[in-house]
């Protein structure tokens, strides 16, 4: 396997940044490894001071998941204290949220990366839109970790 090198991680965060002055707001982002291992993470001036660590949980969380983190919403809602226990199995908590964002080319996951500092929708805009222009693939299958009475109502 391989992970995005580093100046691929740097241009991710260069262009969130870039979209962040944009949108006058700070905003911290993290890429990682297929393995959820830090690649690279940038606080922007005026930041909160929890922006890297809930990026660095939401890059770490699209990689290992190996989807994006607004699709482990399902998961979340229909099996909480499951989806509870496994967030805290990994070297960092698992969430379920926008702004993280599978990186995937050629069907080879090769990392995640994690933006936080705006509404969960300004994070997501922002992840999308840079894992898009850096040419990663966007396509990724349902999650079928919700369980099915949660999806059809309890019927068999």
């Amino acid at each position: 396997m391989s992970a995005p090198s580093l100046d691929e991680a740097k241009s991710l965060i260069e262009s969130a940044q870039a979209r962040a002055l944009e949108i006058g707001k700070a905003f911290s982002v993290a890429v990682v490894d297929y393995g959820g291992y830090l690649v690279v993470a940038e606080r922007m001036d005026g930041a909160r001071p929890m922006t890297p660590s809930i990026a660095l949980a939401k890059a770490y969380t699209a990689a290992v998941m190996q989807r994006p983190t607004r699709m482990l919403r399902g998961w979340a809602d229909s099996d909480p204290v499951f989806f509870g226990q496994v967030g805290r199995m990994g070297q960092q908590p698992i969430v379920a949220t926008g702004g993280g964002y599978t990186l995937k080319r050629d069907g080879v996951i090769l990392g995640g990366v994690g933006i936080s500092g705006g509404s969960p929708e300004e994070d997501e805009e922002i992840c999308a839109a840079i894992v898009v222009r850096a040419g990663f693939d966007t396509d990724f299958p349902a999650w079928a970790g919700a369980r099915k009475a949660a999806v059809d109502g309890g019927a068999n």
